[in-house]
């Protein structure tokens, strides 16, 4: 591997610094299908939530003609090859339209570390051959996971998924949130749905529990979304857009309850679909607590943590603080005691005693490693100052996509965080993170990112500047970065730049190419590749490693190698 450093990476134009980073292979040329499933089972079949001895397995009966307020009877079966020469179990479950014809049934009595196919019938009709695996248990050397999110339709092709189902050596998908968008035709992505002919379904945003159903199923329609399903076993967290654009517990940025009716009907309609359409245990508890945990073997914890509905507050706007810091002093106020609220929360304490169960029992256990997948950045990262270059057309033009630019571009002058949506935006609840982290012993920590669309490599230090581990940030299925050349007038290479330069726990940072973490976890070193693909707006893709990282233990903590 081959050391770029942080001085010469800008100078060369890319935002990189001192983390080992392989140069890209030779590129491979695919072609992603676009034979869907038919049929009864339209919407394929698919698997996730495994336990050492049980896996969820999923499907859909489509266009099932049956007597009014009655139900489907579906036969699921399970063997130990995909021709079911040797067949395992066997059993049936029904649907109805209470349940948008959906199907979940909890596949039990497994054995650990297994892979296992499955299918279902209906009638004389079989659904596609699924193929999961169960969690390890005992000694085992290493994990591979295939780290993505933020799948957004319009904005192209799945061809990420589609190098995802081609591979047969994943543990485990890990679906970092955002699996739908909730837009209409004239919102984000729209332009580009219209000119690649993947319009979202329905055309108006989705509000209701009717239209969330539809377009989960315009998702699950996607050839290359049933190839991944069907060949891999997913571990999904959601973010914001399964709901609406940066929720909370009580709203969202992109819900108006003046004219979308009340925060909680809507939350319930689109947490009610996601259960029916996603291969998922549903809690014991309050439907918005969607945190779980697995375990693998002697060698790592998943923890899979929710940050959006259960207990974070409302984020700042841009547009906001534009209008309250007049002063030098106002700006002191803000950094030193608006931002640090103590009563600003993320996870609630309810998670975050169970994180703290859980990072402990990893502990007890000899796992060196605990893996967090994570929904928004955790890094520090604070932004550039922009106005010496953007020009009034630069601020206009942005402000004519992103209704908050012009407040961001002025506010980037006094050194207040890029993204308040993220962590940074919550810095006292990042702390008590930290801290819950520090206490159970869970040092090894590495945590995986999705919502920002962009390839991302970071330090996490706390406020005193102590290590508490990595965080590796995975570009997006499809949707675009804010770090892409083009952002800002042509100018989002200067600001990529501009980013790495002014903030040293951002060892690495690019918003080009789409793909997906191949995240490989040993006993003593991780390996991290960037699997990038280079365009979704065509079937037609080549697919390459854009950048490698090596992370280690030393002294407990995980860091990467050669800082």
């Amino acid at each position: 591997m081959t050391k770029i450093t942080r001085r010469n990476a800008l100078f060369s134009g890319l935002a990189v610094s001192a983390a080992s980073c392989s140069p890209a292979p030779k590129e491979t040329s695919h072609s992603s299908s676009e034979q869907a499933a038919g049929g009864v089972f339209a919407h394929g079949v698919a698997s996730g939530d495994p336990g050492v001895d049980s896996v969820i397995i999923w499907t859909r009966v489509s266009d099932y003609e049956a007597a009014p307020g009655s139900d489907a009877t579906v036969i699921w079966e399970t063997a130990a090859d995909k021709e079911f020469t040797r067949t395992i179990a066997k059993g049936e479950t029904s649907t109805s339209a209470a349940r948008d014809w959906t199907v979940k049934t909890l596949l039990t009595d497994l054995e650990p570390g297994t892979i296992y196919y499955y299918r279902f019938r209906i009638g004389d009709q079989t659904s596609p051959v699924g193929r999961t695996r169960t969690l390890p248990a005992g000694t085992i050397d290493s994990a591979r996971f295939a780290v993505l999110s933020c799948t957004n339709f319009p904005f192209g092709y799945f061809n990420v998924y589609d190098q995802i189902a081609q591979r047969d050596d994943i543990d485990a998908v890990i679906h970092l949130g955002d699996y739908i968008y909730e837009y209409g035709r004239d919102g984000y992505g729209g332009a580009t749905g219209a000119a690649l002919g993947r319009e979202h379904e329905p055309a108006h945003e989705i509000i209701t529990l009717d239209d969330y159903r539809r377009r989960h199923a315009q998702y699950k329609a996607d050839p290359s979304s049933q190839a991944m399903h069907a060949a891999q076993t997913v571990i999904a967290i959601w973010d914001d857009h399964e709901v609406s654009n940066n929720s909370w517990k009580d709203g969202a940025e992109n819900h108006q309850p003046e004219t979308e009716g009340e925060w909680v009907v809507r939350r319930r309609a689109a947490l009610q679909a996601y259960y029916e359409w996603m291969p998922v245990r549903e809690p014991a508890a309050a439907p918005e607590a969607f945190f779980r945990s697995y375990s693998y073997g002697d060698l790592l914890t998943v923890c899979a943590i929710e940050t959006r509905l259960m207990a974070r507050s409302r984020q700042f706007e841009y547009g906001e603080i534009v209008r309250s810091l007049k002063t030098s002093e106002d700006i002191a106020h803000f950094k030193t005691e608006i931002l640090w609220d103590q009563s600003r929360e993320m996870l609630g304490s309810a998670q975050t005693d169970y994180l703290s169960r859980t990072i402990r029992q990893s502990v007890a256990d000899g796992q060196p490693w605990r893996l967090i997948a994570n929904q928004i950045i955790m890094a520090k990262v604070i932004s550039p100052d922009l106005n010496p270059h953007m020009t009034e057309a630069d601020i206009d033009a942005l402000q004519a996509t992103w209704d908050q630019g012009r407040a961001f571009v002025e506010v980037s002058r006094l050194g207040l965080p890029t993204n308040f949506d993220a962590w940074d935006g919550y810095p006292a609840a990042r702390e008590r993170f930290y801290e819950m982290t520090r206490e159970a012993g869970g040092d090894g920590m590495i945590v995986v990112t999705g919502d920002t669309h962009t390839w991302w490599a970071n330090d996490l230090t706390d406020r005193n500047g102590e290590r508490r581990g990595v965080e590796l940030g995975a570009h997006s299925v499809t949707s675009p970065s804010p770090y892409r050349k083009d952002f800002l007038g042509g100018k989002g290479s200067e600001y990529t730049a501009l980013t790495a330069l002014e903030n040293e726990d951002v060892r690495y940072l690019s918003g080009e190419d789409h793909g997906y973490i191949d995240l490989v976890i040993g006993r003593d070193t991780a390996h991290a590749r960037f699997m990038a693909i280079d365009t979704v707006e065509s079937r037609e893709y080549n697919a390459f490693e854009k950048a490698a990282f090596t992370i280690e233990r030393v002294d407990g903590a995980a860091k990467f190698t050669g800082s």
